[in-house]
């Protein structure tokens, strides 16, 4: 049934699902506070780089399905989108949920449902949402309807999960969570999966706090194998041909909206009891300053002497644009911490968001001591070692993605290292 449907929030998550009901039989408004994503949007221009959306943008703005603004209208669905990031003391910051409640609620009325998009700690929807909610006057579970169905996508592949993932629909009621999964059915060709509001925002909370702990056992495993003439990537690969056995990849942080910040939830909510996933946090946020030491490491061994060091890539993942959490600029920042010059370079980044970017590889790579690959874009495993080092100082490169083709650097002159890798370059203090 067609529904008009109010999405509030339209960054990574809330712009291409505005797009999909959009274009899949519903009227769409879309709110944001920055007037100028708005104004992009509105001349179907993107701010947020993702596969397939430009397209699906056009067409919905095309078709008159998706009209944007900076504040909400009356409809009959209101999705709320927005970060829930975390504070620098690592808790919960709650703040954009709470006002974009407060946002919605002089539209709201009776028989509307009302969703939450965002990741949050459990509880948001009881603790912030609904205390709102009922300033309209209007009865929870009755009058209105209230659920969380937590996103479950990847960047770079949004629309592919969108459709295909099974989608967790927790509700204040039965009745809320079914209307949500009637209407996420416009399009979703997963399963839908009915709970109560607080255990949704849990299962999403323990999806990516699993990931994480899974990414430091392997950074710890990686460490280790620094030490002891193991190369962890091989390692990985063995242990993984087990049928009960899936170790993630080490690298050199974790990053994204996700993984780098949902584990905290959990250890704002019970510090005691969230011990392991506690270890796990502190673990992979000390890997910049691990990455920085060792790159520091391998410059001393090769007795260069003021070294410049270029920095490359940006985002947390690779062939995506999403700098939000990532470790990277962390590492920059403990690079500069260990005395070293930077220069920082990223293709899918347009705009500097840091001192030390520039938007010229070869103005990253000129004069530079040693690369350090900090993200997996197909441009960088593209990339010609021998014109690379025409470019460069000395010829060192520092992959902590394993994403180069050693040999081919190596034929170029390069001594080659990857991190949790002394099977291969050993490291000789």
């Amino acid at each position: 049934m067609k529904k008009s449907i109010c999405v509030v929030g339209l960054g990574y998550i809330g712009l291409p699902t505005a797009v999909m009901f959009a274009n899949h039989g519903h009227m769409v408004h879309g709110v944001d506070v920055n007037a100028s994503v708005v104004e992009h949007i509105q001349n179907k221009r993107l701010h947020i780089e993702e596969n397939g959306l430009q397209e699906r943008l056009n067409k919905a703005i095309d078709s008159n399905s998706l009209t944007v603004s900076t504040t909400p209208i009356q409809a009959d669905v209101f999705i709320i989108a927005v970060p829930s990031p975390i504070k620098a003391d690592k808790t919960a910051n709650l703040e954009y949920i709470r006002s974009a409640t407060q946002a919605i609620t002089p539209f709201v009325e009776k028989g509307n449902l009302v969703v939450l998009e965002s990741t949050v700690p459990p509880r948001t929807v009881k603790d912030i949402m609904i205390p709102e909610l009922v300033k309209t006057g209007l009865a929870i579970g009755t009058d209105i309807f209230v659920s969380h169905s937590p996103e479950r996508v990847i960047p770079g592949r949004v629309f592919e999960e969108l459709v295909s993932n099974d989608r967790i629909i927790g509700g204040v009621n039965e009745q809320s969570a079914q209307m949500t999964s009637e209407l996420y059915r416009s399009f979703v060709v997963g399963q839908m999966h009915e709970t109560d509001d607080t255990t949704a925002e849990l299962v999403k909370v323990m999806e990516n706090t699993y990931r994480d702990v899974n990414i430091a056992l392997a950074n710890e495993l990686a460490k280790i194998a620094q030490t002891i003439d193991v190369n962890v990537w091989e390692a990985i690969r063995l242990a993984n041909f087990h049928p009960r056995v899936n170790i993630h990849q080490p690298g050199p942080g974790v990053g994204g909206h996700c993984i780098a910040v949902d584990p905290w939830f959990l250890v704002e909510l019970n510090p005691g009891l969230a011990k392991i996933i506690h270890t796990a946090r502190q673990t992979n946020d000390g890997m910049p300053a691990y990455t920085a030491q060792l790159t520091a490491d391998i410059l001393k061994a090769h007795g260069i002497t003021q070294p410049k060091v270029a920095a490359l890539g940006l985002a947390f993942k690779g062939n995506i644009d999403d700098m939000r959490e990532s470790p990277s600029v962390d590492v920059v920042e403990q690079l500069q911490h260990n005395e070293l010059q930077v220069t920082a370079y990223d293709p899918h980044i347009k705009t500097n968001h840091i001192a030390v970017q520039t938007q010229n590889l070869q103005e990253a790579l000129e004069e530079a001591s040693a690369i350090v690959v900090l993200t997996s874009h197909d441009e960088f495993m593209a990339l010609d070692p021998v014109q690379v080092g025409k470019h460069m100082a000395h010829r060192v490169i520092i992959d902590t993605k394993n994403c180069i083709e050693r040999s081919k650097w190596e034929q170029a002159g390069f001594a080659v290292y990857v991190l949790g890798d002394s099977k291969n370059s050993k490291l000789q203090k």
